[in-house]
């Protein structure tokens, strides 16, 4: 503790301290919460009384009423949310897990009353095609159609003229 002089005396524990007289019940509270974050008692009173100016509380008034309706207030629509889940999550289980459990169960029951063994095929890997990096010189139906179209034109058009040799003609 600091030491002040005051009028050419000097006295221990005046360095901008003040004394607070409280119940011995409330010391002792005070004292182990204090001890809880290891910081001195000025500290954790300060650290208090800030946190209620920040966060505009008032320990006797309103402030914690409305803290505690806007808890009560998530649990609720939390509670809703989860019922929600629940309703979802049984639905599925109506409409198509449990379907789809019994009619396995009535294909196991038919396959164990039939007795017969199953035959195991064995499984055939595809192999991997590569052509797919190849150019190919494809064309779709219809564009094909009208290339055809326009080629027997020009060939009409080509026999009548009388343009077209007489080999070329043989192809067609």
């Amino acid at each position: 503790m600091e030491k002040q002089s005051t009028n050419g005396r000097t006295k221990k524990g005046t360095g901008g301290y003040s004394n607070i007289t409280v119940k011995k019940e409330t010391a002792t509270r005070f004292r182990s919460y204090s001890k809880k974050f290891g910081k001195s008692h000025s500290e954790v009173l300060d650290g208090m009384i800030q946190y209620f100016k920040e966060n505009n509380l008032d320990p006797f008034g309103e402030g914690t009423k409305i803290i505690v309706d806007s808890i009560k207030k998530l649990e609720r629509q939390m509670m809703k949310k989860f019922d929600r889940l629940i309703a979802i999550i049984k639905n599925m289980e109506k409409t198509s897990i449990r379907p789809t459990y019994e009619m396995m169960l009535i294909l196991y029951e038919a396959y164990v009353k039939d007795g017969r063994k199953p035959r195991r095929k064995p499984v055939q890997i595809q192999e991997e095609r590569m052509d797919f990096l190849e150019p190919r010189n494809t064309v779709p139906k219809t564009e094909h159609e009208r290339i055809l179209k326009e080629f027997e034109s020009y060939m009409d058009l080509q026999q009548k003229s009388g343009q077209l040799d007489k080999s070329h003609a043989a192809i067609f």
